[in-house]
Formats: structure tokens, sequence, C-alpha cells
């Protein structure tokens, strides 16, 4: 029953191209070889790597037990980033409000939400109260669940500091913190940015490559085909470029049981049909919950 019960972390962080960061990064995990990382994915455009972690579950423990395999590793990998990453020289063509952008915690197999939300909130407070960084709480961990979206936006995240290049560089404007976080000093200092923490079911990333350079258009196509625009539910989508000719419709797939990719590629081919753009095809930064719960399984069989 406890190894059918798992836990599994998505960190992003905003850096892909300081090998002597990544590499302190991954060697912080290795301190915690119960957690398993199941995929790394890099993206120097981006200038952002995302890490899945995988993790057991013990039911007859508290959620906020520090013995957690996962809560260990993840922040063990957090703090090796802010200790090695500057945002003051962060310059990428993906939005990011911290030098670790994003934390989130899924249940696997048959763990629970509530489980999932547990780590995530000890997590928080460890970042934000430990290492001195504001940290903000979405999801299953906030108790009226407000969503990343709402954060991100409150945050300006959606906003390049460069709008003519359409690039995110440098540190957070020191107003962009319009309320008190969940955790951590309450105004930003030095340049380690927000950490956003959450917990939710499995959401699928899913990117589709626009072959344009019309930024604007891609922008329209995302929205139109994400849910606030009045498109398919359970999607968020944002046009970022992808290179010197290319760009990508970024997606989540908040309920992908409901609305997969194969729908959303459709939609997407549609809509950049009527900007007179062509699509390639589209891609998911990571493995399928079903596809990391047997990676992380045979890899602790082995060991």
């Amino acid at each position: 029953m406890m190894k059918s019960m798992l836990a599994c972390c998505k960190l992003y962080i905003s850096e892909s191209r300081n090998v002597i960061a990544l590499e302190s990064i991954e060697r912080a995990a290795k301190l915690h070889p119960e957690a398993k990382i199941t995929n790394v994915f890099k993206d120097e455009v981006y200038n952002r790597v995302g890490y899945t972690i995988v993790s057991h579950f013990n039911p007859s423990s508290s959620s906020l037990n520090a013995s957690s395999p996962l809560k260990k590793a993840v922040f063990s990998m957090v703090k090796a980033a802010l200790e090695t990453i500057d945002l003051e020289l962060h310059s990428g063509t993906h939005p990011r409000v911290g030098v670790v952008d994003h934390i989130c915690f899924h249940p696997l197999a048959q763990a629970s939400l509530a489980q999932a939300a547990g780590l995530a909130k000890s997590v928080a407070v460890d970042i934000g109260h430990n290492l001195q960084v504001p940290t903000l709480v979405y999801g299953a961990a906030h108790e009226r669940g407000k969503t990343l979206d709402t954060i991100r936006r409150e945050l300006g995240y959606f906003k390049p500091s460069s709008k003519e290049n359409n690039l995110w560089t440098g540190r957070l404007p020191a107003d962009a913190l319009l309320s008190k976080p969940d955790h951590g000093p309450a105004e930003l200092t030095g340049n380690k940015g927000v950490v956003i923490v959450g917990a939710t079911h499995w959401v699928d990333n899913y990117n589709v490559p626009v072959l344009t350079t019309n930024i604007e258009a891609v922008k329209r196509i995302a929205r139109r085909v994400s849910e606030r625009g009045g498109g398919l539910q359970s999607v968020q989508a944002m046009g970022l470029l992808h290179g010197d000719n290319s760009t990508e419709v970024a997606c989540n797939l908040l309920y992908p049981s409901r609305v997969g990719a194969h729908q959303v590629l459709l939609e997407i081919q549609k809509l950049a049909l009527e900007e007179g753009l062509t699509v390639a095809e589209g891609y998911f930064t990571d493995f399928s919950q079903e596809k990391v719960i047997e990676m992380y399984s045979r890899n602790i069989e082995s060991n």
C-alpha cells in the first residue's frame, strides 16, 4: 500500500545555460536517494529547466513530516538554485517571477490531493521562512483555492520586461509584490524574486510550434484556444517567441483526461489556418503520469 502512494513535484528553475548551477541543483537532489528525478526538460531559448521528482508517500505520518524524501529533495534543490543563480542576469523568452519560478505537487497512484497539498504547504513555509524568499501558495495548498493564473497576473507575469523583443530580463520591479505573501518577507529583496508553490491534480504541459515570427498573431491564437479567451475548457495558453524563426503556443492542460493534446492541436491548427499560418507537431515537456509512475517504480526496484 505504501509503495503505491506516491507524490510528484514539478520544479521549474529560471535557468538552463549555467551548467555549474544546474549541476549543483542536481547534486542536491542526489543527497536524498529515495526521491528520484524522472525527467529533466531544458529549453535554452526560454532559459528554463523543469525537473520532475517522485517519491513514496508515507500515509502513517503527517504530511508535514520533515522526513519526507520528496520534501527534503525539493527544498535542497531550491536552496541550491537560490545560491547559484542570479535573477539579475536572467534573460529568456519565457515569463518568470523568480529564480525558482514555480513548484507544483501532484498526487500519484493512490495518494490524495490533500496529501500533496500538505507537502506543498510545508515546503512553502520552509522556503519563505528559512530561505527568506517571498512565497505564495495556490490550488489545494491555498485555503480558498486561489489559482496559479490569478497569482501570476497579480505579479505581472505575462508582461515582458522588453516588449519590443518579447523578453523577460533581470529582476522583478520593486513594486511587483502588490500584497503580502503567504510566507517569508513582505518585500522583494535581493535578486531571487518570488516563489510560487501549489498542489493540483496532474497537469499536462504541451507546446505547439507555429512557423512564423509574427508573435502578435500567435498571441491571438493562444488567447482564442484558452478557456479564458472563450476557447477550450481547462486549457491555459500563451504565445511565446521560441528562437529566431519560430514561436510557440505553450499550453497547460488542467484536465487532460477531458481535453487532451490532440484536441488542442486540432484547434490550434484551425486557428492558425485562419491567420494564414502553419503549425508543426506539438510536444509534451514531460512524460505522462502513468509513465512517471512506471519509471519511478523501475528505478526503485533496480536499486
